[in-house]
């Protein structure tokens, strides 16, 4: 029991940069006193006493701010960050490892009692504030859903999901991805501006468009050298593209690079 509520302190100290001493995640953090009153209500719960377990579930809402239903299952280093707002279903699991940040949702689609109506996260799962995962679905390890996103659908082991409805991005599997996760410890809110795949194509459009600008110009230019020397110094138009005139950097800019 120490062993684990040990656990519970120390991945808060590694995950929040605001943390500054155990005492004070002890008495200043509702995520940890509600994931400790919700263990308390499982165990309640699990041995039948189903009233005991919604009421201390109950208090430990209106205290925190969170609402966990007493069946949800919950593992090891689970850290709630902020997390007003939350609310965890009844069939729900939450892996080892994962963040969940405020004002998430792990609801259901079904109405059918008994059956798994909320979703699985794997281990390590960063869900970002605001998030909504509805579904008896898995979310596999170590997957990233984006600040705000709708998911309502499978997501595969390290794919980061943002949007509304959610777009899955794959997990690139090279070492150098592996070593920048490493460095930066874990994506805070569960995305970054360059995970948007609607940014990226944006932005590669813009530069396309780019590279297409410059090549114009420097065939204008390579043209107008050859007038100079020949019966073609009538052929050019006077209106041609010499110079770039396409603003790639104010426009990628705009898309957020």
């Amino acid at each position: 029991m120490l062993t684990r509520l040990r656990s519970d302190i120390r991945c808060i100290l590694e995950r929040d940069p605001a943390a500054r001493s155990t005492w004070e995640v002890m008495t200043c953090y509702p995520g940890l006193h509600a994931l400790w009153l919700h263990r308390l209500a499982h165990g309640l719960w699990r041995r039948g006493w189903k009233w005991a377990g919604r009421f201390v579930s109950h208090v430990s809402r209106f205290l925190t701010g969170i609402e966990i239903h007493p069946g949800a299952r919950i593992g090891e280093r689970v850290f709630f960050d902020h997390a007003m707002g939350v609310v965890v279903g009844e069939t729900a699991e939450i892996g080892d490892g994962c963040t969940i940040y405020q004002g998430v949702t792990l609801g259901g689609t079904s109405l059918y009692k008994g059956a798994k109506r909320h979703p699985t996260l794997g281990r390590d799962v960063v869900v970002g504030a605001g998030a909504k995962v509805l579904g008896g679905f898995d979310v596999g390890d170590g997957a990233r859903i984006g600040s705000n996103a709708v998911v309502t659908k499978p997501v595969p082991a390290g794919a980061t999901t943002v949007g509304n409805p959610a777009r899955i991005i794959e997990a690139q599997a090279d070492l150098r991805r592996e070593e920048a996760a490493s460095k930066m410890g874990f994506s805070a809110y569960g995305v970054t501006h360059s995970d948007d795949p609607l940014s990226q194509a944006m932005r590669g459009l813009i530069d396309n468009a780019s590279s297409q600008e410059h090549q114009i110009a420097l065939l204008w230019q390579a043209i107008e050298e050859l007038s100079k020397q020949g019966p073609m110094r009538d052929c050019v138009p006077q209106d041609a593209a010499r110079t770039e005139q396409f603003e790639a950097e104010r426009l990628n800019q705009l898309v957020g690079k």
